[in-house]
């Protein structure tokens, strides 16, 4: 999955962290809630203005930042 579609950094917006498609909803909020036990489901009943595509677009930005930090 290219992150990079659904992924914006704007320095005005949430204090310049990544954000889903240019909501107020950041990629880390989205990673702490699947880290604390909520599914991709749960999220997005949560908050309707996201998809599944949303929340794998995270998980993807997360696996590459991750591989980029290791190089």
């Amino acid at each position: 999955m290219d992150w990079r579609k659904f992924i914006t950094i704007e320095p005005g917006k949430r204090s310049g962290k990544p954000t889903i498609r240019g909501l107020r909803i950041a990629v880390q909020d989205v990673l702490e809630y699947l880290a604390g036990g909520m599914t991709p489901e749960e999220i997005v009943k949560d908050f309707p203005e996201l998809t599944l595509d949303d929340i794998r677009a995270c998980l993807s930005f997360a696996a590459d930042r991750d591989r980029r930090l290791m190089v």
